[in-house]
């Protein structure tokens, strides 16, 4: 388990269970609340941001997840091991979806 910071919500930003544009939220600089950068938003599955990670793809709730300009903050408690797992399903799923060397 890592722990990251949680800001609180301005008053403004009512809408908790908002739709998230995904478009938006690709290729962006992941932070934790330490500010420290965990890696770079490279798809949506679902309610599951991917975030790669060095050689590693981590897959994080939407609910965990706030746009801060430019970046995306990862707040609250969220399960190493857990997003590793999520991260590693995704990339086998994506990759065997694009994987031409296979027959039909």
């Amino acid at each position: 388990i890592f722990f990251f910071s949680i800001k609180k919500r301005k008053k403004n930003d009512e809408a908790v269970d908002e739709e998230f544009d995904g478009d938006n939220l690709l290729c962006r600089f992941v932070l934790n609340g330490f500010g420290e950068i965990i890696g770079e938003s490279v798809a949506i599955d679902n309610d599951i941001i991917i975030i790669k990670t060095g050689s590693k793809y981590l897959g994080v709730p939407l609910k965990h997840v706030e746009e801060e300009e430019k970046t995306l903050l990862v707040k609250g408690l969220v399960d190493q091991c857990k997003a590793e797992e999520m991260g590693e399903n995704w990339r086998r799923k994506s990759f065997d979806d694009v994987d031409l060397s296979k027959g039909e």
